[in-house]
Formats: structure tokens, C-alpha cells, sequence
């Protein structure tokens, strides 16, 4: 699973972006994630919007999050098929959260069915 996130301040700045210029953003993902799936490695991938719910204490305390003095949120991840981690790291180069200062996380992902 490739992970990604985003300094809080780049979130911000996407929403306030023109039309043309969230089409230009899209597309920069677009052409990455096509090329993953262009080599048959793509499984699936969400973005994720930058608010929700925080739960702690076996649930019992719920609050607004994520928070802006996180300084960076999960924007989204993608799932590929790789047989390694070294694989799904050359997968990931080329990601456009990089033009943002954003980073990329890259789990292993355990099946237990």
C-alpha cells in the first residue's frame, strides 16, 4: 500500500485552487497511476477528503480531526501488487505528492484470510 501524505498547508492551498488548475493536479496523478496500471501493479487506489473523526479509548472519546497542528494529513493511498517492498518503492518514484513536499509511505499489507 502506498500511502500518502500531505503537509496540512498543501491541503489548504488545493482547495483554494482554480478549476484549471485542480484539472492540471489531476491530471499529474492520472498520468502516474495510469502508468502503474499499465504494468498490470495497479489493485486500486482512494483519496481521502481532510476531515473525519478521531476515535480513542476503546471509542468512548470522538473528536473532529485531523488536526492543523498535525501539520500533515493522509490524503489518500493506492494499492499494487509488488512482490516487494523495493518493488512498490520504484513503483511509488514519480508520484506528484513529491512536487508538494508531501511523502509517501509504503506498507506491506498482511492477508489473514
Amino acid at each position: 500500500m502506498l500511502i500518502f501524505h500531505a503537509p496540512y498547508s498543501q491541503e489548504a492551498a488545493y482547495q483554494q485552487q482554480s478549476p484549471e488548475e485542480m484539472q492540471v493536479e489531476i491530471q499529474k496523478w492520472n498520468h502516474w497511476i495510469g502508468g502503474i496500471a499499465a504494468q498490470g501493479k495497479m489493485v486500486g487506489t482512494e483519496a481521502l477528503l481532510p476531515f473525519g473523526k478521531i476515535m480513542r479509548k476503546s471509542g468512548q472519546v470522538v473528536t473532529d480531526g485531523p488536526y492543523t497542528e498535525g501539520k500533515e494529513i493522509v490524503g489518500g493511498y493506492t494499492v499494487v501488487t509488488a512482490a516487494s517492498v523495493d518493488e512498490a518503492v520504484e513503483l511509488a518514484k514519480g508520484c506528484p505528492i513529491f512536487d508538494s513536499e508531501g511523502s509517501l509511505e509504503v506498507r506491506p499489507i498482511v492477508n489473514f484470510g
